[in-house]
């Protein structure tokens, strides 16, 4: 049976048989897992190697090292997730992640968002997708895999039938990808998350947008839609409306930095008011003002007992507004989490949120604003929370540390515990 001192003598072997030394920050993690088993017997092993973690490394992995995990990692069952976001990992060293994937083990989840790989690639790790059976998450985000990229993703997507949750933000995807992705997820009844944030777009038309929606009307598996930066407006916001309401399984839609005014969140609060699925919905950095704000207010307070988190930062709300959602939530029950940093936050709105917040309706943990009073008036300062807080760092150490970030040494010395995290985003 496979375990972290078998693995730990096989990397070692391996780079004895490559020629090459071993990478301090790999070694580090594995004498990690070491100390740990001593206390706890553990059958499997989250492999962290995130490069933008600087109390752990000084020096980011390269292609020699994704080689060297590739023959330590070969039929090996013992690491079943591994994490190499922002390295030095280019082309040469995506094929032999493909190689990982290809072949089979039990690799459930890989992320090498941030490298430097491109659309040779991503392609190559698309083409190994077809004949894997185990990896249920892969993120590429950050990687300019182009638009040959995600083609090759969307014709995987057509074969696999495992992978469960995709990240392709970021990558400089094209129309063509973009259209491609979201026609395959017609007949796809395995995908739950799609991460597409900011492709390369050069037209107004919101084709993009309209493909989705209507993607959206059939699709009974995909539960977490990311469509960030498509210069979406309120004619795309009413296509994806007028589907979503046919649509019972969406959990999750992201649709922040885009240009969604009063008339496009009229429709949206249309889908609250259907009461679907919707779990969480992000609107920050639009354009909703007062108005699109009352809009989602009445939705909240009337008819919708589904959605349990609200993101409207940066939309240019006012007293108004930000009232309006404040009096909703006194009436709905189930909305949890609110965020509402970077609007127009003075009297009375800061007097009404600092209510909810005082009178326990809003947990300072679920929202990212905190009331304080200076000279007889309530004012409202931004705390640094999110609902994708440890998408892209994490802290290794302190109250705040993610479950999956691996034990760490704080500043005073002491050790903190943590384990994987299940959560995609």
């Amino acid at each position: 049976m496979t375990d972290i001192h078998s693995t730990a003598y096989r990397y070692e072997a391996v780079c004895t048989e490559l020629g090459i030394e071993q990478h301090p920050y790999i070694v580090k993690m594995f004498e990690k897992e070491k100390e740990e088993t001593i206390f706890e017997f553990k059958d499997n092993m989250f492999l962290y190697l995130a490069g933008n973690n600087k109390l752990l490394t000084d020096v980011r992995l390269g292609d020699n090292d994704a080689h060297a995990l590739y023959k330590t990692l070969q039929n090996n069952q013992f690491v079943v997730s591994l994490d190499l976001r922002y390295n030095n990992i280019t082309d040469k060293g995506a094929v032999y992640i493909a190689k990982l994937i290809e072949e089979g083990n039990a690799l459930k989840d890989i992320n090498v968002m941030f490298n430097d790989i491109e659309a040779e690639g991503g392609e190559a790790i698309a083409k190994a997708l077809q004949s894997n059976e185990t990896l249920t998450s892969l993120r590429l985000s950050g990687n300019k895999i182009g638009n040959k990229g995600g083609m090759a993703f969307a014709q995987a997507l057509q074969v696999n039938s495992t992978l469960e949750a995709l990240d392709l933000g970021d990558c400089d995807l094209t129309i063509e990808s973009i259209i491609a992705l979201s026609t395959v997820l017609h007949n796809n009844t395995t995908l739950k998350s799609l991460n597409v944030n900011r492709p390369i777009l050069f037209t107004h038309q919101e084709e993009t947008t309209v493909h989705f929606a209507r993607m959206l009307k059939v699709s009974t598996t995909l539960e977490e839609l990311h469509l960030q930066k498509y210069d979406m407006r309120d004619f795309g916001a009413s296509r994806l409306a007028e589907n979503l309401m046919d649509n019972n399984t969406l959990l999750y839609l992201n649709l922040s930095c885009n240009r969604v005014t009063r008339d496009g969140m009229f429709e949206l609060a249309k889908v609250l008011k259907n009461n679907t699925a919707l779990k969480v919905l992000d609107l920050s950095y639009n354009r909703l003002e007062d108005d699109g704000a009352c809009h989602v207010a009445e939705a909240l307070a009337t008819y919708n007992t589904n959605l349990e988190t609200l993101v409207v930062s940066f939309n240019n709300i006012g007293n108004k507004g930000l009232c309006a959602l404040a009096d909703a939530l006194k009436l709905n029950t189930t909305l949890q989490k609110i965020y509402i940093w970077g609007n127009k936050l003075e009297e009375p709105a800061t007097i009404a949120f600092a209510n909810l917040l005082e009178s326990g309706r809003l947990d300072p943990k679920n929202t990212d604003v905190q009331s304080y009073v200076v000279d007889g008036v309530t004012k409202l300062c931004e705390l640094n929370t999110g609902i994708r807080r440890h998408y892209y760092y994490a802290p290794s150490y302190g109250d705040d540390v993610p479950k999956w970030q691996p034990r760490g040494k704080n500043p005073r010395g002491s050790d903190i515990v943590a384990v994987k995290d299940l959560t995609v985003y």
